[in-house]
């Protein structure tokens, strides 16, 4: 390796490096704000909230990729430019191609790496990632008893607490509180309603040491049950309107104590099997099968459309006979004979009937009904085809876009000649957001079939390569672009050329 590829090198893995982990940083603080509200009071502990931002850190690769391509570019030949060592390194004879050369072949290589990236680790990294997202969002919140509210998610039980008192120290059996009313929902496994009711002047809860069950434990209280009596039927236990009521019994207590089952609480895994449907989830061999599979049920549904709206018609035309068959001469052509047929058959069918425009009214309903649910579902069938197609296509698109961002970026660094953060920073994120608004509108089109699926999703490599072109081409030639005093320059040509001031007398 020459010095000149060491020092190009070297110029370029600080930014690179830097402005990848900062965008996966951007990333995760996006995931954390879309989902906050999942977060909060679900008693997470470090190692899930670690591997959950682990796997989407995996999923924001790609994503990163060409953006820390492009501003590590930018800046590497911006400072090479600020500096006059590109000014140099032309005197001495070495060409811009030249030492773009070892920068090329690190974008080829990450390309290559983004497509294999794309297509193995993605997969893994979305069916691992959606799926602990879902389990944490489907997990109930930790139990948090409001003042003077009642709590209902605890299952067969409400909750409501008067007064929450801090004991101003850490204590196992957690805070005082006062005025205790819990609601029993169920009794002998049978929903009776509110049937046993718990009051308490004070108490404590707590859960158990391996966090299975939530304990509370109650000072002076009292419990109030009633119990259903369907054999005695008398004066006591039947009401005005003779209906059979029940028996009621209260106990006193100084310490009761109530052990409810954290089951329904925490955190559950569900089977991973349940998310690879999903094109995301999906490497390249597998999203082609799934296509072709798709594009046989498509036209398979397609074809039994037809044979099955025959029933939808109250009269259908008789098949033609089968022409007879020589094998010398070949099958005679079976020729219609033209006539009022259509009249006779109308005769044949006698008087109109009173209720036939009626009849024939719903019937044209239905094979409408029919006609319209039929399209909506192939519409589905095809979208889904389209979905996974799509999918296929972002396996190469977003590696060739490392390279296209390579070429705009060092032809931009080599034009502008400014390094930093300032001025590089500013044209990237222009440029991406570029990229990032052609993908979204490419891949919009295709989905809604509106375009081709690989146009859409070539869209917007296709139309910022020819710009990567023409800048490395400009950069090859000095070219000013971006000098002010340039288009200064040109404008009063073309005012002195059209507009002549008057010379006066």
């Amino acid at each position: 390796m020459k010095k000149i590829d060491k020092l190009v090198l070297g110029s370029f893995w600080g930014p690179f490096f830097l402005t990848l982990g900062v965008v996966i940083f951007i990333f995760l603080m996006r995931l954390l704000m879309s989902y906050i509200d999942e977060f909060v009071s679900k008693d997470l502990d470090l190692a899930t909230f670690g591997r959950l931002l682990f796997f989407f850190s995996l999923l924001t690769i790609p994503t990163a990729l060409p953006l820390a391509v492009l501003l590590s570019s930018l800046m590497t030949f911006g400072n090479l430019g600020e500096f006059f060592e590109l000014t140099a390194l032309k005197s001495a004879g070495i060409s811009l191609t030249r030492a773009m050369r070892p920068l090329l072949v690190v974008a080829i290589f990450i390309s290559a790496f983004s497509f294999w990236f794309n297509n193995k680790v993605s997969p893994w990294a979305n069916l691992k990632g959606y799926s602990l997202l879902y389990d944490i969002k489907t997990a109930k919140a930790t139990l948090n008893l409001k003042e003077g509210i009642f709590y209902n998610d605890l299952p067969g039980y409400s909750i409501k607490v008067d007064q929450k008192v801090k004991t101003g120290k850490e204590s196992k059996n957690g805070d005082l509180l006062k005025g205790l009313v819990i609601y029993k929902h169920t009794t002998n496994g049978t929903d009776l309603g509110n049937r046993e009711v718990i009051l308490a002047d004070s108490g404590r809860m707590y859960t158990s040491a391996d966090r299975a069950y939530l304990v509370f434990e109650l000072f002076n209280g009292n419990d109030y049950q009633e119990y259903s009596d369907n054999s005695a039927v008398s004066f006591a236990t039947t009401g005005p309107s003779g209906q059979k009521g029940g028996q009621f019994m209260r106990n006193s207590f100084r310490d009761y104590r109530l052990v409810i089952s954290l089951e329904s609480f925490g955190l559950k895994r569900t089977n991973e099997n349940q998310f690879e449907y999903h094109e995301f989830m999906k490497d390249l061999g597998q999203l082609n099968h799934l296509t072709d599979s798709l594009r046989k049920d498509f036209r398979t549904t397609g074809l039994g459309v037809a044979s099955q709206s025959r029933q939808y018609y109250n009269y259908q035309f008789k098949p033609a006979p089968t022409p007879s068959v020589n094998m010398a001469v070949g099958p005679k052509p079976f020729v219609v004979k033209d006539g009022p047929w259509v009249d006779k058959l109308l005769k044949k069918a006698g008087p109109p009937r009173p209720d036939m425009a009626q009849l024939a009214l719903s019937q044209a309903q239905h094979m409408l009904s029919y006609a319209n649910s039929n399209v909506t579902y192939l519409t589905e069938k095809e979208k889904n085809i389209w979905r996974y197609q799509l999918e296929s296509q972002h396996k190469f698109t977003q590696s060739v876009s490392v390279f296209v961002m390579f070429l705009i970026g060092a032809s931009m660094g080599a034009i502008i000649k400014k390094g930093g953060f300032g001025v590089p920073v500013l044209i990237a994120i222009i440029f991406f957001i570029f990229l990032y608004v052609l993908t979204i509108v490419g891949d919009k089109y295709a989905k809604d079939g509106l375009i081709w699926v690989p146009a859409g999703a070539w869209m917007a490599n296709l139309v910022l390569f020819p710009i990567g072109l023409f800048l490395m081409q400009r950069a090859r030639h000095d070219s000013r672009l971006f000098d002010k005093d340039v288009y200064i320059i040109a404008w009063t040509r073309f005012r002195n050329r059209w507009f002549p001031a008057k010379t006066v007398v």
